[in-house]
C-alpha cells in the first residue's frame, strides 16, 4: 500500500528554536518539553503549534491463539473490557476524563456482537483471528483490509478536527503477537521481547515462551511487514497500524503508548518509515520487550511509570506534556516582551 506521508520542513527548525530560546528562561531549562515543542511546530510546519480535539483511538481485537494458553486471562475478557470502556469504568475512561481528551473504541475483530452502541466503531474484519500456531492468523488480503480501515477511521478524525491522537488496544494474547512481530522486525531474540503480560507466572511465562517458539517453527521469521502481520498479528494491531500510518499522512501528532501499540508501530515503520518524526513515546513499558522496541525505533520516552496496562493509558497520561510543551511556546513571555534581560553576549 501506499502511504504519502510528508516530511517535515526542516528548514523551519532553526525560528523554531530561537522562539523557544527567546522564553524568558536559561536556553535549555525546560529540558525534553523544549525538544517536544520543536518537534511538535516541525510536524504541523508552524511557529504556533495548536492541540485541537486530541483524541484516543482504543483498537480492540481476538487472537485465536489465546485458547492456546499465552494469556493468564479467558479471551472473553477482550468483550469484557470492551463492555467497561463502553460503560465509562476502565482507566483509559478515567484518564481521558480527566484530561478532557476524546475516546473511541474500535471493533477491529471482537469475538462478540456488541450491536450499535455510542463511542464503538464497528470496523469488524471477523469474529478473531484464527490461531497461529498452526496457520497464518489472517491471509494478506485481510491485512490490505485492515490496514485501509485503519487509515480511513485517522483520516476521518482528522477531517472532523482533530491534529492529536493516541493509540490504545485491547485483546486478550496481543501482548504474545507482539512479541512474535517485535521479534520478527527487530532481529531480538524471543525469549528476550516475551514477557509476562496480563501476569503469567513462571510456569506459565515458560509455557508462552514454548508457544510462541512453535509458532515460529511454523511461520518463520518474515522480514516484511504485511507477511509478519499476517503471519502473527491481531486485527486491532493490523488496523491500528494503518490508523498511525494515515493519521501521519494528515499532519497529526501520534501519542504511542506501550509494547502492543509499538509492535503496530513497528510494523507501520518498516512500511513507511517516514511517520516517525510524528511519533511522541509516551512511556516505557514494564514489558521488557518494549525497551527493544524503543531502541530500535531510537525513542526516548517522556515517562517511565512501570505501567503495564494498555487501553492507550501511558498516551492519555503523556498527553499534558505534550501540552504543556504547545502552552509554553505560545503563552510564555519572551525576554523582549517581559522587558527582562537576557544573558549578556
Amino acid at each position: 500500500m501506499d502511504f504519502r506521508i510528508a516530511t517535515p520542513d526542516a528548514a523551519l527548525a532553526p525560528r523554531l528554536q530561537q522562539r523557544i530560546d527567546q522564553k524568558t528562561k536559561p536556553p535549555g531549562a525546560l529540558g525534553r518539553l523544549e525538544a517536544l515543542a520543536l518537534q511538535i511546530g516541525l510536524v504541523q510546519g508552524t511557529e504556533a503549534p495548536e492541540l485541537r480535539q486530541p483524541h484516543i483511538m482504543v483498537f480492540a481485537g481476538d487472537h485465536g491463539a489465546a485458547r492456546a494458553g499465552v494469556s493468564a486471562f479467558p479471551q472473553d475478557v477482550t468483550w469484557q473490557m470492551v463492555e467497561n470502556f463502553l460503560a465509562g469504568g476502565a482507566a483509559i475512561n478515567v484518564f481521558c476524563r480527566q484530561m478532557s481528551l476524546g475516546l473511541t473504541v474500535i471493533d477491529a475483530g471482537v469475538n462478540h456482537d456488541f450491536g450499535r452502541r455510542p463511542g464503538l466503531i464497528d470496523a469488524k474484519l471477523g469474529a478473531g483471528t484464527v490461531n497461529y500456531l498452526e496457520q497464518p492468523a489472517m491471509d494478506a488480503e485481510t491485512v490490505r483490509t485492515a490496514l485501509a480501515r485503519g487509515r480511513e477511521l485517522a483520516h476521518a478524525l482528522a477531517t472532523n478536527g482533530c491534529n492529536c491522537v493516541g493509540f490504545g488496544e485491547m485483546g486478550i494474547g496481543n501482548t504474545a503477537a507482539a512479541s512474535l512481530i517485535t521479534h520478527c522486525l527487530t532481529g531480538e531474540a524471543l525469549a528476550t521481547v516475551t514477557g509476562r503480560g496480563t501476569g503469567l507466572d513462571d510456569t506459565g511465562l515458560a509455557r508462552k515462551r514454548a508457544l510462541l517458539e512453535t509458532a515460529l517453527a511454523r511461520g518463520g521469521r518474515p522480514g516484511d511487514p504485511l507477511q509478519v502481520l499476517a503471519e502473527y498479528g491481531g486485527f486491532e494491531i493490523a488496523m491500528m497500524a494503518g490508523a498511525m500510518l494515515g493519521a501521519a499522512e494528515r499532519g497529526m501528532l501520534l501519542l504511542i503508548d506501550g509494547f502492543i501499540v509499538t509492535a503496530a508501530l513497528l510494523a507501520a515503520h518498516a512500511i513507511s518509515p517516514a511517520l516517525l518524526p510524528y511519533c511522541v513515546f509516551a512511556h516505557r513499558s514494564q514489558e521488557a520487550g518494549h525497551r527493544v522496541q524503543l531502541a530500535h525505533l531510537g525513542a526516548e520516552p517522556l515517562m517511565d511509570l512501570d505501567l503495564r496496562l494498555g487501553e492507550g493509558t501511558g498516551a492519555a497520561l503523556a498527553f499534558p506534556l505534550v501540552q504543556a510543551a504547545v502552552n509554553f511556546l505560545a503563552e510564555m513571555a519572551s525576554f523582549a516582551s517581559a522587558g527582562v534581560s537576557d544573558r549578556e553576549a
